[in-house]
């Protein structure tokens, strides 16, 4: 009789496909083909709402502005296509957000980069730039507040700065959100 798999070796073998899925320093073909199967696993279980929940709409929303946005000129104001190496840091900085924590809107970015925007109100906003160099700059507004500031991604974890300042946009979220 088989066994039911639980939840939570779902998530445990998905979050040790993350680092499968990044380009190391290994050049073999086998490597190679590990990283390829590896992604596809972990994209084929971001598909599922059961599975990956408000995250797997997010990062479709994602790959679709990418698609959008692939051919240079995009905004028909000289543009530069969105980079690959962009989209896949902004999927990996949605990943990371803890459960419960709303999901951003995006936008490209003329230089090649991707906005992630969390907009409480025209005073409460949070944008966040990725252009797939691990640095993350933002500028934040809460009313009369402002901040703004480059901090480092390494891919797994949402920088403190940031979930402080998502929280302070849109806090009537801020009893949802548990932390990891």
């Amino acid at each position: 009789m088989p066994e039911p798999v639980s939840t939570l070796s779902l998530i445990a073998g998905y979050t040790l496909l993350a680092p499968l899925c990044r380009s190391g320093s290994a050049v073999s073909a086998e490597a190679h083909a590990v990283e390829r199967q590896a992604c596809e696993v972990r994209s084929s279980s971001e598909r599922s709402l059961a599975l990956f929940g408000v995250k797997a709409e997010a990062i479709s929303q994602l790959l679709t502005l990418a698609a959008e946005c692939a051919e240079a000129d995009w905004d028909g104001c000289g543009a530069s296509a969105i980079r690959r190496e962009a989209v896949d840091e902004a999927a990996e900085l949605v990943r990371s957000l803890p459960d419960g924590m709303p999901m951003p809107e995006f936008c490209g970015e003329p230089d090649g980069a991707v906005s992630l925007d969390w907009i409480g109100s025209k005073t409460r906003l949070l944008s966040v730039s990725v252009n797939g160099s691990r640095r993350l700059a933002y500028a934040a507004m809460d009313s009369s507040s402002r901040n703004h500031g480059v901090e480092r991604f390494d891919g797994q974890s949402l920088p403190e700065v940031l979930q402080f300042w998502i929280t302070r946009i849109l806090p009537h979220e801020r009893a949802a959100i548990r932390t990891a």
